[in-house]
């Protein structure tokens, strides 16, 4: 009987008859299509909701910054003439089509997030086709990337998760991430078939691109192409080739003017003590991805220098090293470690040795994604009003921030709002400044005594008269209070808003 390989590279007889072969195999492919599809559909109907929480209000203010002034922007959360990593190639874009079309910032944002999100599921696509041929391999890919990782939610950009995804698609962070695929791709491509130098150096500025649009996304993308090279083990001809598209990155990266790329190596210890988080509850956060570490386990023993293998190795050893020294921020190359992982998984359903091992696969699979939706299944309130929810699934529904909107009746572009805590985060993407930033900001010189102003004008035995130096000090021309209750006969009430916050002027 003659032997030949599947498309899959399992061997099967040639003899057999194909239509009781490949008829449960077409159904498993409609099916992880057809989810993925339905899964998909949500995220997009999520974009048009665009619900707003964790750090909207920093993007959404980045690229008010950029479309009046793109080529001088200065902080985009205080009145400072400072530099931000938030001016990246890709909020320069979004400044620029809001500035072009008059469009509403959050209209912006929904477009970035559209983008985003078709740039994640083609470049997940391509790139895992390279790994495989099987056509359902792409579509187990992406259920694997959504759902394949715990019991509980981790919602924080950079990481695909479904419900995390349905906060973040607006975020660089998923534009980046999405990039990051198409690179490893193009790499892959390059190091497999003779590319010129022309490639060679589009790929390095390809990286500089992408570590400048979200600089975690960016550590990830540079360890999965490592990888990548690795693998290949590519002849000394390529090596000139490689060398010369670090260098022009490098270069690029270099000469970005809006901000010193490599002065954030220097971020701080409060970008550590905001990031220690990541390494908490790490069984209930990814639980499910040991599945794909199993499946990892197999494909090291077919090749240790298998892409997937390398990939995962390098990004625990990051993560380690930051747990062990310190430094937490480093946790953020965690999707280094989780996003082969998922892969392996997806891959092991179609490419596990025989056909019995690959229905073992399947099974173990699908229970996990199972167990995955359920744990992400409070994203659906996103697009579902929240009472028609089933008890158990509003229980997983985190309600988004209803936003300050309702200020820009009387707060105009570039004025400075007295604004503490979440609200300090929300208040600059609708065009103003606060005086303290909402966020860990390095390049800004007197964070530290902002917010201890800040703090100061709440307090309650601050005096009027001090309260009166701050507000002249950083030229305050609007106090917001959240709480609703600050004691203070010189402010003038002007609205209030949804949830008992008061807007005042200043006198």
């Amino acid at each position: 009987m003659t032997v030949r390989p599947s498309s899959s590279g399992v061997f099967r007889g040639a003899g057999r008859p194909r239509r009781s072969a490949s008829r449960p195999a077409a159904v498993g492919r409609a099916l992880a299509t057809g989810v993925t599809g339905l899964v998909l559909l949500l995220l997009t109907l999520v974009v048009v909701r665009l619900p707003w929480m964790g750090d909207l209000g920093i993007h959404a203010a980045t690229v008010q910054r950029l479309r009046h002034s793109p080529l001088a922007p200065g902080n985009p959360l205080v009145d400072a003439n400072t530099p931000s990593p938030y001016y990246s190639p890709w909020t320069l874009v979004l400044g620029g089509v809001a500035r072009a079309t008059g469009l509403d910032v959050f209209v912006v944002l929904r477009l970035a997030a559209a983008a985003g999100l078709a740039l994640l599921v083609t470049g997940v696509w391509r790139y895992v086709r390279t790994l495989s041929a099987h056509p359902a391999a792409p579509a187990l890919a992406l259920l694997s990337l959504l759902f394949l990782w715990g019991t509980e939610p981790l919602l924080w950009s950079g990481f695909t998760g479904l419900h995390s995804l349905a906060l973040t698609a607006a975020y660089p962070s998923t534009f980046t991430l999405g990039l990051a695929f198409h690179f490893w791709t193009w790499l892959t491509g390059a190091l497999r078939g003779p590319a010129g130098w022309r490639a060679w150096l589009g790929l390095g500025v390809l990286w500089a691109v992408i570590l400048l649009c979200h600089q975690f996304s960016g550590v990830v993308a540079t360890v999965g192409a490592a990888a990548t090279v690795v693998a290949a083990r590519p002849g000394r001809a390529v090596w000139p080739r490689l060398g010369a598209a670090l260098l022009l990155g490098v270069s690029v990266l270099g000469a970005w003017p809006y901000y010193d790329f490599f002065a954030l190596a220097d971020a701080g210890e409060r970008l550590e003590t905001v990031h220690r988080v990541l390494y908490a509850h790490p069984v209930a956060r990814f639980g499910l991805v040991l599945l794909g570490v199993a499946a990892l386990v197999g494909r090291g023993r077919r090749d240790h220098r298998d892409p997937l293998v390398v990939f995962c190795a390098l990004g625990v050893l990051i993560v380690a090293a930051g747990r062990i020294t310190g430094h937490y921020s480093w946790g953020r190359a965690l999707p280094a470690v989780v996003i082969p992982a998922q892969l392996a998984a997806a891959l092991a359903v179609v490419e596990a040795g025989a056909r019995r091992v690959r229905a073992v696969w399947a099974a173990l699979l699908a229970v996990a994604l199972s167990a995955g939706a359920w744990a992400q299944a409070g994203a659906l309130g996103y697009v579902l009003p929240a009472d028609a929810l089933p008890g158990p699934v509003a229980e997983k529904y985190r309600r988004p921030w209803p936003g300050y909107g309702w200020i820009t009746r009387w707060v105009r572009y570039g004025d400075v709002v007295m604004a503490e805590g979440r609200v300090a985060r929300q208040v600059p993407a609708y065009g103003p400044y606060t005086v303290a930033p909402g966020y860990p900001d390095f390049f800004l010189a007197d964070e530290e005594r902002r917010t201890a102003a800040t703090e100061a004008y709440f307090a309650a035995d601050t005096s009027a008269a001090e309260r009166r130096r701050t507000e002249r000090e950083y030229e305050v021309r609007w106090v917001l209070d959240h709480r609703g209750a600050l004691d203070d006969p010189a402010l003038r009430p002007v609205a209030r808003g949804p949830r008992g916050e008061v807007l005042y002027a200043v006198p």
